[in-house]
């Protein structure tokens, strides 16, 4: 039996993982690896750009949050050699590992809508998925005074796949207080061709839609951004032809991937993402690796309440792995997110690979209440600062 454990990866997997590995086994030799010096709650930034919270509220010190006895290396990864069960980075240190966690998070492509990276944060552009731009959102809506606002969805795996209508409900509320609702016109522009994909939450979503009269365009994909005419260009998914959409307040949503050191390396699937079995989360090639979170090929919604399931699963697994014991584990595809639909009501979406709910609460978790935003403004954070950050939830 091996003791080396490798996690690349220090957010919400990563360190979950490492604090759960030194509770069941302290004799673990864990390293991990991630250059970041800050370690952010992004779930917030939602409520971040609605106003509700400064953005200072979702940071922590990445050393902060390394469980004692775990070695952090503050370095980039730049290569995997599992053949050789081995893990470079581009500082030339050479890790060797018994068992490998894969647990790096998804990567932002800001630069695939052309126009993007310039217009951000200038003249009603922004976006809750920047820290450094979060709160343009919030001024952007502040400032607004009539006219059209465009919420935007890509056509590729994102983080939190509700996020993007979220700020667009808070923004709409935003507008009835500031008695200018009845001069704003509001477009969700999504790439997708339902509102949500599971047809409960789809069925409760279409219908805040249809109450607050927000216009839906789907099968659109934004591509290009023309800041000067404030005119935003959408690709139509279905007839290949583009679309030209003037707004006074567009809020982005990016395209995202795996990064590119787990795109171009041994351990991604043919679309770039880290190829595990979808129960097991084990690697389909390399017996001793397992990937979790947002870069995993795991069919279900890149979220942190995936990666609180997911998280005991790789654990258990990984430990049977080096006892070459059969691994027992399973995950069911669960995940969750909290639809923020105005200011204090959410609709509590959860659910498995299926599509099927599985709800905590004894209520109807389909309808917006008071009680899941309190869940998701005041419970969640607690949970995961003090709960799975430690490895006790």
């Amino acid at each position: 039996m091996g003791n080396r454990v490798v996690i690349v990866g220090g957010g919400t997997a990563g360190i979950t993982c490492a604090a759960k590995l030194r509770k069941k086994r302290p004799g673990l030799e864990i390293t991990l690896i991630d250059p970041a010096e800050k370690h952010y709650y992004q779930p917030l930034w939602t409520l971040v750009g609605g106003g509700i919270l400064p953005k200072r509220a979702t940071e922590r010190s990445q050393k902060s949050l390394i469980p004692k006895g775990v070695r952090w290396l503050q370095e980039r990864v730049s290569e995997f050699l599992p053949e050789r069960n081995q893990v470079r980075t581009t500082e030339q240190s050479v890790l060797d590992y018994d068992a490998l966690i894969v647990a790096p998070g998804i990567q932002i492509n800001w630069s695939q809508i052309k126009g993007l990276q310039e217009a951000l944060g200038k003249n009603g552009v922004c976006s809750n998925y920047s820290y450094e731009y979060v709160e343009s959102s919030w001024k952007f809506i502040q400032a607004f005074s009539g006219g059209r606002a465009i919420f935007t969805h890509p056509s590729t795996p994102i983080k939190c796949g509700g996020a993007p209508q979220k700020i667009m409900y808070l923004a709409e509320h935003a507008f009835r207080k500031k008695g200018i609702r009845d001069k704003s016109e509001i477009i969700f522009a999504s790439a997708g061709s339902t509102i949500f994909g599971v047809p409960k939450y789809a069925k409760a979503l279409d219908q805040v839609v249809k109450d607050r009269g927000i216009q839906t365009l789907f099968r659109r994909d934004l591509t290009e951004i023309l800041a000067d005419r404030k005119e935003a260009l959408f690709k139509n998914l279905d007839t290949g032809e583009l679309e030209t959409l003037q707004y006074d307040l567009l809020h982005v949503t990016p395209p995202m991937s795996a990064p590119d050191f787990i795109r171009k390396s041994p351990l991604a699937n043919a679309s770039g993402w880290i190829d595990v079995e979808k129960f097991t989360l084990q690697h389909l090639r390399y017996p001793n690796v397992f990937g979790l979170g947002d870069a995993s090929s795991l069919p279900t919604s890149k979220t942190g309440a995936a990666i609180r399931k997911q998280a005991p699963v790789v654990v258990q697994n990984l430990l049977s792995c080096l006892d070459g014991k059969t691994l027992s584990a399973r995950y069911d595809g669960y995940t969750s997110c909290p639809l923020v639909t105005a200011y204090g009501k959410v609709i509590l979406a959860e659910f498995d690979y299926d599509g099927n709910p599985v709800e905590t609460f004894p209520v109807d978790q389909g309808r917006e209440r008071y009680s899941m935003y309190l869940v998701k403004r005041h419970l969640l954070p607690v949970l995961y600062w003090s709960g799975m950050l430690k490895g006790r939830a």
